[in-house]
């Protein structure tokens, strides 16, 4: 992708319909029947929609109180009842995987997918229900660090390489994983980073894509999750940070998040043109966690991608 630099921001030369438009679907309330999400994939697809992506959590909140389903369960359910929608975790927490079993995952979904996978990965969230109520490290500093290790070794895992590694959390010797995937050399990387850190999008520039989001100030909280998303100009800064680290954004994905529920189609248009200007080529609908909103999902599904 192009860019010149004005000022201090960056100008792209994406267009409006060189934007990719999913769905991004959490796996609790109205959505905790997995059934229920493939229904909702097939639907997306049937409307033009060009990928779904589903939250990845144990519990969400501690005891339990929470029906959770699992991510790559209900995407191995997708990946067979539909054919071309693109598809996967958004974000899948790595500090808490074992990086050769999701590799293993990954590549089996790639295949029954015929290669539509793009793996999303980061930190995760909360801690307190998906880590630490396990016996899990919940540290910023712990999950980083596994999340670095382990994205090294998913990357090789999934070339198809021998991996012989002595690290800080895990240790291999002479592993091989087969079969591989479908995609060459192998599935697209996502990785997720929140403003104001940088170190997040440090990370997330050395591979194929970035999910980025901010973390809300106190005074407006975190439980409305409209405060996790970024505004345009939040998100050029966020494409200037990856573009100085990476040199360029030829061939790299910068996603963009939100709702268009309530917009008209020239309203919804403008809305995404606004973040196409400042470096995205992939949108995700945010989908209402709200219990009872499922009807009112579907409808939304069916009218196809914001614009349309």
């Amino acid at each position: 992708m192009r860019h010149v630099v004005v000022a201090t921001s960056l100008f792209w030369t994406s267009t409006y319909t060189s934007v990719k438009c999913a769905l991004y679907v959490p796996v609790f309330n109205d959505y905790a029947e997995p059934a229920q999400i493939v229904e909702l994939a097939c639907l997306a697809e049937a409307s033009g929609w060009d990928g779904i992506f589903i939250w990845d959590h144990i519990a969400l909140r501690p005891g339990g109180s929470l029906e959770v389903v699992d991510a790559t369960v209900t995407l191995a359910a997708i990946a067979q009842a539909t054919s071309t929608i693109q598809l996967g975790p958004m974000i899948s927490p790595l500090a808490r995987r074992r990086p050769w079993k999701f590799a293993k995952e990954i590549a089996t979904l790639d295949r029954l997918s015929k290669g539509r996978v793009i793996v999303g990965t980061g930190l995760g969230e909360p801690v307190g229900a998906d880590f630490e109520s396990f016996g899990e490290d919940g540290t910023s500093a712990g999950r980083a660090s596994r999340l670095d290790e382990g994205l090294s070794l998913l990357d090789r895992f999934l070339r198809d390489e021998e991996v012989d590694h002595v690290g800080k959390h895990y240790s291999i010797s002479k592993a091989w994983l087969r079969p591989t995937p479908v995609q060459q050399p192998r599935p697209p990387i996502w990785v997720a980073a929140c403003l104001p850190y940088k170190r997040g999008f440090r990370r997330a520039a050395q591979w194929e894509g970035c999910f980025p989001l901010k973390i809300p100030s106190k005074r407006s909280g975190g439980s409305d999750w409209t405060n996790w998303w970024l505004t345009p100009s939040e998100l050029n800064e966020v494409a200037e940070a990856i573009d100085e680290r990476r040199g360029n954004l030829d061939n790299y994905v910068l996603v963009s998040t939100g709702s268009t529920h309530s917009l008209n189609g020239m309203s919804a248009k403008q809305h995404l043109d606004s973040f196409s200007d400042n470096g995205a080529n992939w949108w995700l609908e945010w989908i209402t966690d709200e219990t009872g909103s499922y009807s009112k999902t579907a409808e939304r599904i069916e009218r196809g991608p914001p614009g349309n």
